[in-house]
């Protein structure tokens, strides 16, 4: 939760009133408990967007992540309701196994990815998202690898924009 990526990413969120939560998944950190391959992390987010719904109750949920993060907030959010946008920074694509779960989802979505990311490079990602339904945006940031180094400028300003935007309200 801070990880330089997801701090960025919420600076970008409260920039444009929203309220920021970063949570840790299990073992990582202080946080109790040991990986679970994305099983019990999907939980996790479960969780944390309950305690998100119960401190900000009536604000927009907004759900996102960066690589591993941003795997679980697309598996957990295009099926929870109270999910009204999603976005990935980073996503891990060459590492996730059966994206069948991002065909059927209608929310606005915002991806985000290094041109040169070794988990998915940026024309890998542009493959991905024409593919799908809905509203999405695809930012490719030039020059840049996975964790983003030298353009976290460019990835903040990308989720601040399309925050802006208002996706909740498309």
């Amino acid at each position: 939760m801070h990880f330089k990526v997801v701090f960025r990413a919420a600076k970008a969120a409260q920039a444009q009133g929203l309220a920021a939560f970063r949570f840790n998944f299990r073992g990582v950190g202080r946080s109790e408990g040991v990986h679970d391959y994305g099983q019990g992390e999907q939980d996790d987010v479960r969780a944390a967007l309950d305690e998100a719904e119960s401190r900000f109750p009536g604000l927009p949920i907004v759900l996102g992540g960066f690589s591993f993060g941003s795997s679980m907030a697309l598996r957990v959010g295009v099926a929870d309701p109270r999910v009204l946008a999603l976005f990935a920074l980073g996503f891990p694509l060459d590492m996730v196994e059966g994206l069948s779960f991002l065909e059927g989802c209608e929310k606005t979505r915002l991806f985000v990815q290094g041109a040169n990311d070794q988990f998915g490079s940026g024309e890998r990602i542009r493959e991905l998202a024409a593919g799908l339904p809905g509203p999405k945006e695809v930012v490719v940031v030039k020059e840049s690898d996975h964790f983003f180094n030298g353009h976290l400028d460019e990835v903040q300003a990308a989720v601040e924009s399309w925050i802006a935007a208002l996706p909740w309200a498309r």
